[in-house]
């Protein structure tokens, strides 16, 4: 049982089955190792420690956890219809201009040619011009150079996500 002093959402989290817990972080990151490195530290005193968690696990993961990881997320100003979570956090493209949508699809596509995976980014609060430059500074990166930004960027969108899940109060 969890500590009075966890906050609700983080203690219905660590009260979770574990399969419904698994569930839960496979919607927050689709690396299977991510998931299970986060399960089997379970329960989380407080949401930091979850996210220190996410951030170490992060780092540990290999290219193929990365890719994994990756192919759960829609290309930027496509989010997946039906998907809320995607859609919120690409708000920044929902309104942007036509040109600039299709100047974004040609960029995601150059960038996927080149990596092999699509564009990455913690879209959250950024607008639809900041993701195109930064998907046009990117594109030049050498791969190693660029795995190391996905990763980082993962663990910013994983910190968001998990904080969406264990901060909310029913």
């Amino acid at each position: 049982m969890t500590s009075t002093s966890t906050p609700p959402g983080l203690a219905r989290f660590n009260d979770l089955e574990e399969r419904e817990a698994l569930a839960a972080l496979h919607e927050a990151c689709a690396s299977t190792e991510w998931a299970r490195r986060l399960l089997a530290a379970r329960p989380y005193a407080t949401p930091d420690a979850l996210y220190a968690a996410s951030d170490a696990a992060m780092a540990e993961l290999t290219t193929a956890d990365l890719q994994e990881a990756m192919a759960g997320h829609p290309p930027i100003g496509r989010p997946r219809p039906g998907d809320p979570t995607s859609a919120r956090e690409q708000a920044g493209m929902a309104g942007a201009a036509e040109a600039l949508k299709a100047e974004m699809l040609e960029l995601n596509l150059a960038y996927q040619e080149k990596f092999g995976h699509v564009f990455l980014i913690c879209a959250t609060g950024r607008t639809g011009e900041q993701m195109r430059d930064a998907v046009k500074e990117r594109i030049g990166n050498a791969p190693e150079q660029e795995r190391e930004i996905v990763r980082t960027e993962l663990g910013k969108i994983n910190r968001i996500r998990l904080a969406r899940l264990v901060e909310e109060d029913a």
